[in-house]
């Protein structure tokens, strides 16, 4: 009788769903899911705006302070804050896109609800650690300053750029900075392009979220550093008029990483993924 209740224990063990489990992608998936979130702006083009233009303001004001008010000191602490708050803010992009796929209403309380929620939730663990990659970045950009170009100083912004382009130490540290940076920028993708939209979606640990996360670009690398750098262009374009781009092409970015995250992370339950939408 025990040994019988045992081997049932067992089998139950073995058969539990494995939460991190990831189906692999292609292109094709990528290109459904940036089609279902245009589809998604379109259908609530106010909540895309609203969230685009947060972001936009906040790109506004790092610059302004590094550069028009000759505060650039600030330029660090605001940036880190608004790098602690940018998750949040796409969680609302994410929970409009859940509600949609669910036929959920849309209301402004539900959706900023959802994120005042998630304070509590793990994901503010999960926004902790693109701090700390955040911080390692700009860290490591003054160390290779310090090792490459001294502690001398710029009288202006042009001068200082002169030496980066002009000068055999300035081309050195642009050329490692680039590739640190390009280093720390997929380590943060890799631990972030599945983990948020699956905290909001969930009851996971981050720990999980990000293993999760990881597994979906190892297992699928081709289509997902394909849409990394999808992500990178479009921000750096959308960057150039004033930040004006992001008001548009973020929302949409936030949708599409939503559905790109239900055809990537299949039911626990079910085993199901989300089907592309004619």
């Amino acid at each position: 009788m025990t040994s019988s209740d045992g081997a049932a224990q067992d089998d139950t063990i073995e058969r539990r769903p494995d939460p991190t489990r990831v189906n692999p992608i292609g292109f094709d998936a990528i290109v459904d899911a940036l089609g279902a979130g245009m589809r998604d702006f379109r259908k609530a083009p106010r909540f895309g705006l609203f969230f685009g233009g947060v972001y936009a303001a906040g790109g506004i004001i790092v610059l302004l302070t590094a550069s028009a008010f000759q505060m650039s000191y600030l330029s660090y602490p605001l940036a880190i804050a608004f790098g602690l708050v940018g998750p949040f803010v796409a969680v609302g992009l994410y929970e409009v896109s859940r509600r949609l796929e669910s036929g959920e209403p849309l209301t402004w309380r539900g959706v900023l609800g959802v994120i005042w929620a998630q304070r509590r939730r793990e994901l503010a663990w999960m926004a902790f650690v693109v701090l700390f990659v955040q911080i390692m970045w700009m860290y490591q950009v003054r160390l290779l300053l310090a090792l490459f170009l001294g502690f001398q100083s710029f009288s202006s912004f042009s001068a200082f750029v002169e030496v980066l382009v002009t000068t055999p130490e300035g081309l050195m540290f642009l050329l490692i900075g680039n590739i640190v940076g390009a280093a720390l920028s997929v380590v943060l993708f890799s631990l972030t392009v599945v983990s948020f939209p699956m905290l909001l979606d969930r009851e996971v640990d981050f720990i999980t979220a990000m293993i999760t996360s990881v597994r979906s670009v190892v297992t699928s690398p081709g289509p997902m550093i394909g849409w990394a750098l999808i992500i990178t262009v479009t921000m750096l374009l959308s960057m150039l008029p004033v930040f004006a781009g992001l008001l548009v092409t973020l929302p949409v970015l936030g949708h599409t990483t939503w559905h790109l995250y239900r055809r990537l992370v299949p039911d626990p339950e079910t085993g199901e993924t989300a089907a592309p939408e004619a």
